[in-house]
């Protein structure tokens, strides 16, 4: 028997992917239940769609957040626990040529606001965060409160291209402008950079020539909405281990790479 988790979304806009974890809730096909759904966004559609469940909701007002620290940088004082050396020394969203004051105001922008999010979910208390569109990129600061055992990650993602290609905010539109034969959808778990956490499930679909941008995110979209469901169920059923895998190249090199690994279920099925 599946262990019952409690399932908390961060949310961006319409919420199409939430809507199909709540069906999948709601019809024991994960066992799991909705605890919260966040968005940054006030006007979200999917906030809605989480109160006509009745499922608690919360907004934290990035944009708000991020505009008083451009109006005064000197005003937004980071969480106490924030320590911007560490912080810096484990984010991978900026290069190192990248202007010290850009990445020290995003990552104390980020952590400002994500306290307000933790401070919201931690009365839930959530097994499992699960991504469904939320446009923000979470920082170490928060990845690291919520994921409190390192080898045991709880923060979901869905994305909409086969990473390791194609990751940032557009995947469907970069696959198609690629000219990709195939394309599809990825759920991974998150790590300190942009997309590019140890990989969970993927599908994918083929790209013919009379398809269009719109026609291949229709494709992608129902493929998503089948794929998260399934990913968020094996986690429910404990079958999902993250592992240090170590290869050895031709050249001698060796590359260390994080992975997840799917175990059958319990019964064989």
């Amino acid at each position: 028997m599946a262990t019952k988790i409690r399932i908390g979304a961060l949310i961006s806009g319409g919420g199409t992917n939430l809507q199909a974890i709540i069906d999948a809730c709601e019809a024991d096909r994960i066992d799991g239940e909705m605890a919260f759904v966040g968005s940054d966004v006030a006007g979200a559609a999917g906030l809605q769609r989480a109160r006509k469940h009745g499922i608690a909701t919360f907004v934290v007002d990035y944009g708000a957040i991020m505009r008083r620290h451009r109006e005064r940088p000197e005003g937004l004082a980071p969480p106490p626990d924030f320590d911007l050396d560490e912080m810096l020394g484990k984010q991978h969203f900026f290069g190192p040529d990248a202007a010290a004051r850009k990445v020290a105001a995003f990552l104390i922008t980020r952590a400002a606001a994500e306290a307000q999010l933790l401070a919201h979910m931690t009365p839930f208390a959530a097994d499992l965060l699960v991504l469904a569109a939320f446009m923000r990129n979470l920082s170490p600061y928060f990845i690291d409160r919520f994921n409190t055992e390192p080898d045991d990650p709880r923060i979901m993602n869905i994305h909409p291209a086969l990473l390791p290609a194609f990751p940032g905010v557009d995947g469907y539109g970069d696959t198609f402008r690629y000219g990709c034969k195939v394309g599809g959808c990825t759920v991974h778990f998150i790590d300190y950079g942009e997309d590019s956490g140890p990989i969970i499930g993927q599908k994918c679909f083929a790209i013919t020539e009379g398809d269009t941008l719109e026609s291949i995110k229709k494709k992608g979209l129902a493929l998503e909405w089948q794929l998260y469901p399934e990913c968020i169920q094996w986690f429910a059923e404990k079958r999902l281990q993250t592992v240090m895998m170590t290869h050895t190249l031709d050249n001698g090199d060796l590359v260390r790479r994080r992975v997840v690994k799917v175990a059958q279920p319990a019964d064989g099925a």
